[in-house]
């Protein structure tokens, strides 16, 4: 049996309204710690995983046990999509919970010259998207592309990848991914 740590750790933050920061804060870890364990890209020691539960308070216990219902909510308006990006690139996700779920869908929207960052991204499961308006440099191993409206992209995730907008206006993109993994 595999226990999804991380999706049942961000589920119950964000029921008890508090941001990475300030969990990070309540448990005396940094905020990249809770960030990684949230997207399963670590797993937490038994002894880090219940300072970060003393920090929400819930015990290991009830973390384990807990089972919230899936969401049943099958239409969202544009202002009820959730933004969970920062800075340049906005991403607004379907939905506020993705727990028990297998995709992930969103608006992505990159400011000129906005990049994921100079270290390639990797991580399990697969990504797509299209290109709805202006131009996304996207980078998959060692192969790099310009792509534009209509243009689309598909691959595994554990290959490195990176994104950034080039030209003069913000690029506009609907992508899913599975496993959610922000």
């Amino acid at each position: 049996m595999s226990v999804d740590v991380g999706n049942r750790l961000r589920h119950l933050r964000m029921a008890h309204k508090l941001s990475q920061r300030e969990l990070a804060k309540r448990a005396g870890v940094t905020n990249s710690t809770i960030s990684l364990i949230e997207s399963n890209a670590s797993n937490p020691s038994v002894g880090a995983l219940k300072r970060i539960l003393d920090g929400i308070p819930i015990g290991l216990a009830e973390f384990f046990a807990f089972e919230p219902e899936k969401p049943k909510k099958a239409f969202y308006a544009a202002e009820e999509l959730v933004e969970i990006g920062k800075g340049k690139i906005s991403y607004r996700q379907i939905g506020d919970n993705l727990f028990g779920r297998s995709l992930q869908i969103l608006k992505e929207c990159y400011q000129p010259g906005a990049d994921t960052g100079k270290v390639p991204l990797v991580h399990e499961g697969e990504e797509g998207g299209i290109v709805l308006s202006g131009r996304l440099e996207v980078t998959v191993d060692e192969e790099r592309r310009i792509l534009g409206p209509g243009d689309a992209y598909y691959f595994e995730s554990r290959r490195p990848h990176r994104f950034r907008c080039v030209g003069p206006v913000p690029c506009e993109v609907i992508s899913a991914c599975t496993p959610p993994t922000f």
